[in-house]
């Protein structure tokens, strides 16, 4: 396979995995063109590589800035933004997985804190209802504290340090 036909599939498995992952696929897009990029790239290059408008790259470049995935870099002597993505694969993991807690996990248990405190009814269907709904909330606020317990031994120093060893 040539290079430009493996890069160009890249892109496009990447861009299709993005809506798993809660983000558009154009989004997804730019973060892989930006991922496997040796150099910064500029909104320009972007918009070209991907045949894109100024308009949507300007707004997912944005969008994955604050996801704090990809960075602005300035190149002395250019007027141009240039970007360039995190390419530490476990950062990388981490940022999404803290971004996708703080958009998705942490709504979700509002919410079912807020339905599983009970309702007004003492049918045996909301009493059920409630049962239900409290477990649900047990079970992701659990999965949510590993998620944010697995981010703090990342960050540890030592736990790092165990892990190169063990590895």
């Amino acid at each position: 396979m040539e290079f430009k036909e493996a890069k160009n599939k890249f892109v496009q498995s990447w861009g299709a995995l993005g809506s798993q992952w809660g983000i558009n696929k154009t989004m997804a897009q730019i973060h892989a063109l930006l991922m496997i990029a040796p150099e910064p790239l500029s909104m320009e290059d972007i918009m070209e590589e991907l045949q894109i408008s100024r308009g949507n790259a300007s707004m997912n470049l944005r969008a994955l800035m604050d996801w704090g995935i990809i960075y602005k870099e300035y190149k002395p002597g250019e007027r141009r933004e240039f970007f360039t993505s995190e390419k530490d694969l476990d950062e990388l993991a981490v940022k999404i997985a803290q971004e996708r807690s703080k958009r998705e996990i942490k709504p979700a248990l509002k919410v079912l804190k807020e339905v599983s405190s009970g309702t007004n009814e003492n049918s045996a269907e909301a009493k059920h209802f409630t049962e239900q709904t409290a477990k649900l909330y047990d079970f992701v606020l659990k999965a949510d504290n590993m998620l944010e317990k697995s981010i703090e031994f990342k960050d540890n120093w030592l736990a790092r340090l165990v892990m190169k060893i063990m590895k």
